[in-house]
């Protein structure tokens, strides 16, 4: 394949950008100290800090959000250390692109000058490329920087994970937003042309991404404007930003966890915030649905039978009305969850249940209930001495239902809280009535 970096070296560092380029890329830190929200990695204390006092660098994956500066943190780390920077990235590159990165870095190597390979999107290279990153990491020919927005233990192979250390950048939080609005300020040499209010709006929209942000800012700056903007102007002048949600990702199951725990959690407010974070970011609303009918029967059970009614109800009522009316249907079955007694008594009589079955493997029933099709089957014991319950004294023999070898077991244990409080006493009723009969 072409080699879409021949020839490339990157240009030495200046003191100044080109008029013409990006604010975001003006504004661009020229020294680690300068990098903005991430002073737990890159502060005296911090991984990087010590890397850089120590004048070593280890292989890194720098794992974060989109616009939190891991590929500005790469190319300063090597201006800080001295070594020859070289970037790609895994959704142009190829192999080919690799072996002449590696070749190349090698010969560096040979006349001194050590090289830090620089690989954006690295979880979009496949298991079979990973593996190719791994003698040249081990031998140092590289000292290999990765940046993902995925999480690692999950896009990366385990062999490359245990060679770099994986470092968490965050969200840029409002005071380090704050900070590149006021240096986008000072370098255009004017003010925002917004209101406090709808400043506030501005670095809310970001969503913690500082790039976003500073393009944002180029655009205010690029108008004449006859009065600062309030937040209604702003949002008819700007684009919200789109919610970073992937839903085969991270984000996606950190999302349902919340809503599920929340939901678990009787915190009906929370519930539907994270519903509400996953339906308005465009999540499939039956896949929500399915999520809410299984919290029906793991977390409330038999405590509120209606739980799980009101979960098919609103199923129907979504694909009898679709969206966006049916999501209220959604959002009802939702607060219901989260406001019902909870019990989780049948989920674990479930798995007890399950691991016995599995344990006793083919103990055949007793004889009394096992079915009789034949005259054979009748002839052989099969339902001999069977109790009709109904036709016992309040429709209940007491008859023991257990294989021969086995003891009765206890899965079901309900709790006191809703209906499983009628439930139990149901319970202890047919108990005592067993212990009678058996005295």
């Amino acid at each position: 394949m072409a080699d879409l970096f021949a020839g490339f070296e990157p240009a030495p560092p200046t003191d100044a950008h080109p008029e013409n380029a990006p604010l975001a890329d003006r504004l661009r830190p020229r020294t680690l100290d300068e990098v903005v929200g991430q002073d737990h990695i890159t502060g005296a204390g911090g991984a990087i800090g010590r890397m850089v006092a120590a004048g070593r660098l280890s292989s890194i994956i720098l794992w974060g959000p989109p616009g939190t500066g891991k590929t500005t943190i790469a190319r300063l780390l090597a201006d800080a250390v001295d070594l020859r920077f070289v970037a790609i990235s895994a959704v142009f590159s190829g192999v080919a692109d690799l072996k002449k990165a590696f070749a190349e870095a090698r010969d560096h190597a040979r006349l001194g000058k050590r090289t830090l390979l620089f690989v954006d999107e690295i979880h979009r290279f496949n298991r079979a490329q990973q593996d190719g990153f791994l003698p040249y990491v081990e031998d140092g020919t590289v000292t290999l920087v990765g940046a993902t927005t995925e999480n690692p233990s999950f896009e990366l192979n385990a062999a490359l994970l245990s060679r770099a250390q994986v470092l968490i950048l965050e969200r840029l939080g409002r005071g380090a937003l704050e900070l590149l609005l006021t240096r986008a300020a000072t370098l255009m040499d004017r003010p925002l042309p917004l209101t406090p209010e709808a400043t506030d709006a501005l670095i809310a929209s970001a969503d913690g991404d500082g790039r976003f942000l500073l393009n944002q800012a180029e655009t205010l700056f690029s108008v004449d404007l006859p009065e600062p903007l309030d937040p209604a102007g702003l949002s008819n002048f700007l684009q919200r930003r789109v919610a970073v949600y992937d839903k085969d990702r991270e984000g996606h199951y950190n999302l349902i966890s919340a809503l599920h725990k929340s939901i678990r959690g009787s915190d009906p407010q929370a519930a539907l915030y994270y519903l509400g974070r996953m339906l308005t970011a465009g999540e499939e609303p039956l896949f929500l649905l399915r999520r809410l009918t299984r919290a029906a029967v793991e977390d409330i059970g038999l405590a509120d039978p209606q739980a799980l009614v009101q979960c098919i109800a609103a199923k129907d009522t979504y694909d009898f009305l679709g969206s966006p009316e049916g999501e209220l249907a959604i959002a009802q079955a939702c607060v219901y969850l989260a406001t019902a007694p909870k019990s989780n008594a049948v989920y674990k009589a479930q798995k007890a249940a399950w691991k016995s079955a599995r344990e006793t493997g083919s103990l055949m029933p007793p004889a009394a209930i096992r079915n009789a099709p034949t005259k054979l089957m009748r002839d052989i014991g099969y339902g001999k001495g069977y109790a009709y319950d109904h036709d016992a004294e309040n429709a209940f023999s007491g008859s023991d239902y257990w294989p021969d070898e086995m003891t009765p077991q206890t899965f079901y244990a309900p709790t006191d809280r809703g209906f499983e409080k009628r439930i139990a006493e149901r319970l202890a009723w047919w108990d005592e009535r067993r212990q009678a009969k058996d005295a």
